[in-house]
């Protein structure tokens, strides 16, 4: 039977999910190092080396034309039907949903805005930046390629680069992006990076995208996470704004604001104490108490044998003011002056 002391995991797990969430008090935001400055330059390098391949009709787009005469979708279809729905994985609209009611919850329970303006912020980047790069340069896709070998350039289409891999790329790696441990952070990374590559590769078996759209794809979504360190401060700005007017518009509305609490560390049992009603408390005796001093908790005694008799001298801190006497009476004492 668990007792107050004992509690067992699902009390815990109760206890944490019961206590007021807090605002963490040191939140682990990613600083544009070296390291992560190296990588962006390289993956910028990597993005101009594929578009200028691409203009210029190299082996990189007779590759692209020996695939599509492959023909995936064809050698392997039995995997058709699995595809048509695993690639909804870099859809904008159905993963903007789900990373976001992740990344709400945490926002309320850490009462910070930071994760959702953070996904915001690399959505709109996502669109301003892959989609200047679809429109301005106007590829057309497999299925509606007009001349066998040619790159397909500024004939009116929008897949290059292609949208769901940058998607991908974006909307599952913002995950490890915000995860709050290392150990998270490599294996959201990984599963980021598997996801991404799986929705890219499917869009080449189904026939929606060169295999150079999906390589420009990839460099792009990396490059906006790389370069989100840029935008924290103004993540930070925006926070503080919106807080603020949250602030002014309870101090309007007459709301209180809530009180920050004491933060507990992960994993202290919360243990709630039951409410006695006034009716059922012992009413103190009068003058039993003086004034200025507290009440004293009842000190519930073991149940023993008691004696008849007051033979027992008081006991104080210090122990007894009586000198301990021997339990038995010494030989050779008559029985008068032993009672």
């Amino acid at each position: 039977m668990p007792t107050e002391g004992t509690l067992t995991r699902l009390d815990r797990v109760f206890a944490r999910l019961d206590r007021e969430p807090q605002r963490p008090a040191h939140l682990d935001v990613p600083t544009m190092s070296r390291h992560r400055v190296v990588l962006f330059s390289a993956t910028l390098g990597f993005y101009l080396a594929i578009v200028w391949a691409v203009v210029t009709t190299s082996w990189l787009v007779r590759l692209d034309w020996q695939v599509m005469f492959f023909r995936p979708y064809q050698q392997w279809p039995q995997i058709h039907a699995f595809l048509d729905y695993y690639v909804v994985l870099g859809q904008r609209g159905p993963t903007a949903v789900m990373v976001a009611s992740w990344l709400g919850w945490r926002s309320w329970r850490q009462h910070t805005l930071r994760p959702l303006l953070t996904l915001a912020t690399s959505l709109l980047l996502l669109n301003v930046t892959v989609g200047a790069a679809k429109y301005g340069m106007g590829r057309l896709g497999p299925h509606y390629a007009t001349v066998i070998g040619s790159n397909e350039m500024g004939l009116g289409g929008d897949i290059f680069p292609s949208g769901h891999t940058a998607n991908a790329v974006l909307t599952w790696g913002i995950l490890a992006y915000l995860a709050s441990t290392p150990t998270a952070r490599r294996w959201l990374s990984a599963l980021s990076a598997v996801t991404s590559l799986g929705v890219g590769l499917t869009t080449v078996y189904l026939g929606t995208h060169w295999l150079s759209d999906v390589v420009l794809g990839w460099a792009a979504g990396l490059l906006i996470l790389l370069a989100l360190p840029w935008c924290e401060p103004v993540i930070a700005r925006a926070e503080t704004r919106i807080l603020d007017l949250r602030d002014r518009w309870r101090t309007r509305s007459g709301l209180r604001a809530p009180v920050p609490g004491p933060v507990l560390p992960v994993g202290t049992p919360v243990v709630h104490k039951p409410r006695v009603p006034a009716a059922e408390e012992a009413p103190a005796p009068h003058g039993a108490l003086g004034a200025g001093r507290a009440s004293r908790t009842p000190v519930h005694l073991v149940p023993g044998p008691h004696s008849a008799r007051a033979e027992h001298s008081p006991v104080t801190p210090s122990g007894s003011r009586r000198p301990p006497q021997p339990e038995h009476a010494p030989r050779g004492t008559t029985s008068a002056a032993r009672s």
